[in-house]
């Protein structure tokens, strides 16, 4: 048995790890048991793999023993701790979201090694989120396990209703997870996960910077007993970077963001629901074509959902939501005489019914789950029988388009002592296209052969239905194909981790083989006046590695306290077919050849913190400039940097995004802000 001590004020604890015991932290050969792939961590790391127990000495002599509490993370239908997870799940904790240099959702994103965040405006204006080479259409986006996706169009997906400073983590499932979260999880899934307090409390923060920049907001939580209730607000607003050839500023955003969350717990059952609002107008400067750079969007979302568990052997998990967004998009902003305006709204009801039962074999799941997406529209769907008012206009919409998703799905996870199996299936029947039932399986095994050792291998399949702008959208030098085949992904991925108390890393390699993948494909060769196709394509192979290193140097190397923690990821992906050199691809075939990033923690003196964040990118793909002649993305290198200075009551911060002011493109035709400067105050007011 191995004992360390700790001192901390007036109690001694010791953390044990005991070789015989249930509380052993890699207890011999143990082997988890999970549906998925392998849970690794990165940026801060919760540990995987640890039911270490630790005894606090009290002051009376008295020793109290208890297992330390792991984070379950949503990776599949039964909950698991991110140490029985067998799924690629990245964890960005609470520590890591308040230490990075970022002020969105988006940004943090952009350090997980997988994920490739492409935004056409700063700080989360409008950003397109993808998992492993896929699209922004490929992935699930869920609020506490409840799914937000837009099925109008994904570009407006990330529109999240939360503050950065409302989340507790963010987890990022890497590989398909159709048997998860059905319909739209091709290549993985995101969830926020939002904070939750016993105590009441409150606290506020505000932020102002580079090129008219300023955000603030605060967060009360209001707790007695078993309910707990919290409500947040902020507004963010900047006056732009870019100007349009007529000399105005377009690439300017406003945003507010309200949400409201409740929580009862007792010795019978878990309720929480949730109610948030988001409200953005932003400047789309040149964001969906490069020969006008006046346009301009407003989105609105409504989010609302009721989710509720039993405890005990069996667990009922049934959950409701409504979603509402409204969409309106100027191409030239502010006249409406010249180009009438786009108006969308879009409604999606859901109810899922899961469930899962513990026994001596691991824990089973099973459930159902519908889901309703409705449109209506001024220029995407088919004929209304009775158009209907746009609010606060004039006109009606009169297209639309309704379709609904029924799933059943089945799991089993079983935990053995040195090898895991797990297998599972969903089935899905979809009302678009008349799609009949299909099934989507998918079996992982994993194996710790030693104590900080595991290897593991999946094959996962998974589908994702077209949105309704893919379907439709056939206006503004676009065509679109109504008759669109379902996207669908065959997986396979193995790798290996090793995990111990001051070094966790992971290396992995998948394949993915994808068929009827959709993107809009342009011809060139038809010069400037080519329109952009939806299109299925026949197949798109992808092959990827991925290699993660974490180092803990307070544990590594105790002599010295300077340097806290190292980061470092790198992600390859090749995709065996290319567009030919007059094609240009706006989403399918252009991704992120290698990423690789880095974070450096540093703790300069007491209360003094910095983060330096490294990130390269290599994009394949090319885009069109004005002049018609294609150009290749090529690749770019941002460091960011966040200083701190932290009490327990405030925080003082300065923040440099890009800060050797590199020229570089997310998207072509939309430059990126240069050297952006922040300074931030927050209080906690408790």
């Amino acid at each position: 048995m191995e004992e360390k001590l700790f001192q901390t004020g007036k109690k001694t604890v010791r953390f044990r790890q005991f070789q015989n015991s249930p509380y052993a932290v890699f207890n011999s050969l143990k082997v988890e048991v999970t549906i998925g792939v392998l849970a690794i961590t990165t940026l801060t790391f919760s540990t995987p793999d640890t039911a270490s127990a630790q005894v606090v000495t009290t002051q009376q002599g008295q020793e109290k023993l208890y297992e330390l509490e792991e984070v379950e993370v949503t990776s599949s239908r039964a909950p698991l701790t991110l140490g029985q997870s067998a799924r690629m799940v990245t964890v960005l904790d609470r520590e890591a979201i308040a230490a990075a240099p970022a002020q969105s959702v988006n940004d943090l994103l952009k350090l997980a090694a997988g994920v490739d965040v492409r935004q056409r405006g700063p700080i989360g204006a409008q950003t397109d989120i993808s998992i492993r080479g896929g699209t922004n259409e490929q992935i699930t986006l869920l609020l506490n396990g409840i799914n937000i996706n837009d099925p109008q169009t994904g570009h407006n997906t990330a529109d999240f209703p939360v503050d950065i400073s409302d989340i507790e983590r963010i987890e990022v499932l890497e590989g398909p997870a159709g048997r998860v979260y059905g319909t739209s999880s091709l290549v993985g899934a995101i969830n926020i996960v939002t904070r939750k307090s016993n105590k009441t409390s409150a606290d506020v923060h505000l932020e102002a910077g580079s090129f008219g920049y300023v955000s603030g907001g605060g967060r009360m939580n209001m707790s007695h007993g078993n309910l707990n209730n919290q409500l947040s607000a902020s507004y963010t607003r900047s006056d732009g970077y870019t100007r349009s050839q007529a000399g105005t500023l377009n690439s300017d955003f406003n945003r507010l963001k309200l949400f409201y969350q409740g929580h009862y717990n007792n010795d019978d059952i878990i309720i929480s629901w949730h109610a948030g609002l988001s409200d953005k107008n932003f400047g789309s400067n040149t964001f969906y074509s490069a020969k006008f750079d006046d346009q301009f969007e407003h989105t609105a979302k409504l989010f609302t959902a009721i989710q509720a568990q039993t405890k005990g052997l069996f667990h009922f998990m049934p959950s409701i939501y409504w979603n509402r967004s409204h969409d309106r998009f100027e191409l030239f902003r502010g006249s409406e005489a010249k180009v009438p305006f786009n108006y969308h709204r879009t409604d999606v009801f859901g109810i899922n019914l899961n469930s899962f039962i513990e026994w001596s074999l691991g824990k089973t799941a099973f459930g159902a789950e519908f889901r309703n997406e409705d449109l209506v529209s001024g220029n995407l769907g088919e004929p209304l029988n009775k158009p209907l008012s746009i609010h606060g206009t004039d006109r009606q919409y009169t297209l639309g388009l309704n379709r609904s998703n029924l799933s059943f799905h089945f799991e089993h996870n079983l935990l053995l002592n040195h090898f895991t199996l797990s297998a599972g299936v969903i089935a899905v029947k979809n009302t678009w296209n008349e799609m009949p039932f299909r099934l989507y399986p998918g079996m992982d095994v994993s194996w710790q052969f030693t104590r900080h050792f595991k290897a593991y291998a999946s094959f996962n399949t998974s589908l994702r239905m077209p949105s309704f702008t893919e379907l439709y959208y056939s206006v503004g030098g676009h065509q679109a194909d109504k008759f669109l085949k379902p996207e669908e992904m065959q997986a396979y991925e193995a790798g290996l981790k090793y995990l111990s108390e001051s070094v966790r890393g992971s290396v992995s390699i998948y394949r993915h083989h994808g068929t009827n993948m959709i993107d809009w494909i342009k011809n060139t060769r038809e010069g400037a006046d080519a329109v952009w196709k939806s299109v299925n394509h026949t197949k798109l192979n992808a092959t990827g590695f991925e290699a993660i290193l974490f180092l803990d140097l307070l544990n590594l190397i105790p002599s010295q306290r300077l340097l806290r923690q190292i980061n470092i990821s790198y992600s390859f992906i090749d995709q065996d077919k290319d567009l030919e050199s007059y094609m240009q691809s706006q989403y399918a075939l252009e991704y992120l050849k290698h990423k690789f990033t880095a974070q450096a923690d540093f703790n300069i003196i007491t209360n003094l913190y910095l983060n330096l964040s490294y990130r390269f990118q290599e994009r394949k793909g090319n885009y069109q400039l004005l002049s018609g002649d294609a150009k290749p993305y090529g690749s770019y290198s941002l460091l960011d940097a966040r200083l701190s200075w932290k009490t327990n009551r405030y925080q003082l911060s300065l923040e440099a995004n890009n800060l050797f002011d590199k020229t570089y493109y997310d998207y072509g035709n939309v430059p990126q802000p240069g050297r952006w400067l922040i300074a931030g105050f927050s209080l906690n007011l408790k």
